[in-house]
């Protein structure tokens, strides 16, 4: 991998797992469980002129990323509520990018969205820690790829999602 890629992908790029099992469904709820701890305890580390760095050039600020967690765990979430309660919903797009370039996103204080993320995250958590196999297997349909994502799928997606953007929080906080 490329400086860049390391970048842009600092865990590595999200691979489709093939198939679950319900042990490595509790390592990816345990990873969403633990995220607004990590986001805090980074958060910690870093004075207010690094939330506006980028981790690359080009990329959202340290502000912009921590704003897009609670933007897309929130819609994420309310897709899982979605497929529990619905038969394969078309759910909704946004555009993440156009969410990040928006006043909240870029000015905010991300002690905001952190605590949107742990309120999230524990209704979220326990929604995972108490659904069925049977719930796993049900699934939305992602307008923009018509690619129909199970639970399961989206669960693994999610832990990836949240190790991923931690990780570009690390480069900055940690160097």
């Amino acid at each position: 991998m490329t400086d860049t890629n390391l970048l842009k992908f600092p865990i590595g790029k999200f691979i489709l797992p093939t198939d679950f099992s319900i042990d490595q469904i509790g390592t990816w709820i345990e990873t969403i469980d633990r995220l607004p701890s990590n986001i805090e305890e980074e958060l910690n580390l870093l004075s207010n002129d690094q939330l506006d760095l980028s981790y690359r050039e080009g990329s959202w600020t340290l502000r912009q990323v921590i704003h897009h967690l609670a933007d897309s765990h929130m819609n994420s979430y309310i897709r899982f509520k979605w497929s529990l309660t619905e038969q394969r919903p078309l759910i909704k797009a946004y555009d993440e990018k156009a969410w990040a370039r928006l006043e909240d996103a870029r000015v905010m204080d991300p002690n905001i969205s952190l605590g949107i993320l742990k309120g999230l995250h524990q209704r979220w958590t326990y929604l995972l820690k108490h659904m069925t196999e049977e719930d796993f297997n049900r699934s939305f349909i992602h307008p923009e790829s018509n690619y129909e994502y199970s639970l399961w799928v989206a669960t693994a997606l999610y832990a990836w999602h949240s190790d991923h953007h931690l990780g570009h929080i690390k480069i900055i906080s940690r160097n």
